[in-house]
């Protein structure tokens, strides 16, 4: 939920978006059932995915002082 938030602030989703896609995650009881949001969510995610780099970010590497981190 962080995620679409942020997008909302970022102004990458409308409010009425932001509320169609919260209703829809708040609402669903497994991942499957997100996974069925209707298409046009799904867009605006991916457009707003996009915009924020979300992709590059998960496909960069680690950095090289991330073995430095201590995990609890």
């Amino acid at each position: 939920m962080k995620t679409i938030d942020e997008m909302l602030s970022l102004d990458l989703l409308t409010h009425d978006q932001h509320g169609e896609i919260s209703a829809w995650i708040d609402q669903s009881t497994t991942p499957e059932e997100i996974l069925q949001m209707p298409p046009n969510l799904w867009q605006a995610i991916e457009r707003a995915s996009l915009a924020m780099g979300v992709n590059d970010d998960l496909l960069r590497p680690p950095s090289l002082d991330a073995g430095s981190l201590l995990l609890g």
